[in-house]
């Protein structure tokens, strides 16, 4: 993996070894940040289900403003945590290890609101529509929030969850991506 473009273009981002985390591919990072290029400089970033933080990176590669990332696993946490400081990206996120919906539930509480928002859980554990929820719940959003999920194309998830609606989906083989936008924006 590799960051495609911006401020640490063309730098390597270690992914952890074994089979718990499956990075974004490059072909699809790309394609998804080609449609979300409007919204990412000067953006507030959550990687919920961050990895090896892939997504998070190229979004402060690009001009995010700031990232705050979350994951669970040990091995995937500390790669993770490599990658931020190898990219000189400390002074611009925050890494947090631990349950994703217990740690948004603390952030709620800090008033954090988000501009974009990825969700690249494990497939087949309905993850997606439960963080969709989560986000909705705990208010951590503003009224042009974009979340953007990563499932497997044989998941399926209701048009709306919570206050947001799908707009857009895109299929890359065997994976689909979602695009998701408070329900009142595109009425």
């Amino acid at each position: 993996m590799r960051i495609i473009t911006g401020e640490a273009k063309g730098r390597i981002i270690k992914a952890p070894e074994g089979m718990n985390t499956r990075p974004t591919l490059d072909r699809v990072k790309e394609s998804v940040f080609n449609i979300i290029s409007n919204k990412i400089y000067d953006a507030i970033v959550l990687d919920m289900f961050a990895g090896s933080g892939n997504l998070g990176l190229e979004a402060i590669s690009r001009g995010a403003k700031f990232c705050t990332f979350i994951e669970n696993d040990k091995s995937a946490y500390k790669v993770l945590k490599e990658n931020i400081k190898n990219l000189n990206f400390e002074d611009r996120s925050k890494a947090y290890f631990g349950d994703s919906f217990k740690i948004i539930k603390n952030l709620s509480k800090e008033n954090f609101k988000y501009d974009l928002i990825f969700l690249d859980p494990p497939y087949g554990r309905g993850m997606v529509q439960r963080a969709v929820e989560a986000i909705s719940e705990n208010r951590i959003y503003n009224d042009n929030t974009l979340i953007i999920s990563e499932l497997d194309e044989k998941d399926d998830i209701p048009k709306v969850v919570g206050i947001f609606k799908n707009f857009r989906t895109e299929k890359y083989g065997r994976c689909k991506i979602i695009f998701w936008v408070k329900e009142d924006k595109y009425e």
